[in-house]
C-alpha cells in the first residue's frame, strides 16, 4: 500500500498527524542530513505500524511516499487515531 507522507525535520519530538486528503504530516526529530530523516522515518512507522515500510519517491524532498506491507484495512486497523 502507497502512502503520501509529508516530512518535518528538526521538530523536536516525533508524531504523526492525518491531513484531510488521507496523506500524513510526520513531525521528526532529526535534521535532513546525511540521510538522517530519512532513517527515523521509516524506522518509526516500521515501530508504529509493526510492518516492513520503505520510501519508494521523494528521498531528498519532504514531499515522500512510502510503501508499506499491509493491506489498507490491516493499514487502518493498525494506525492510530489521530
Amino acid at each position: 500500500m502507497l502512502i503520501k507522507v509529508t516530512a518535518v525535520p528538526k521538530s523536536g519530538s516525533f508524531r504523526v498527524e492525518r491531513k484531510a486528503d488521507g496523506s500524513l504530516k510526520a513531525y521528526l526529530r532529526s535534521a535532513p542530513e546525511s540521510n538522517k530523516a530519512n532513517i527515523e522515518l521509516v524506522k518509526e512507522m516500521r515501530r508504529l505500524l509493526k510492518a516492513e515500510v520503505r520510501i519508494v519517491s521523494g528521498l531528498t524532498s519532504r514531499r515522500k511516499v512510502l510503501d508499506i506491507a499491509l493491506t489498507e484495512q490491516d493499514y487502518l486497523k493498525r494506525m492510530p487515531q489521530i
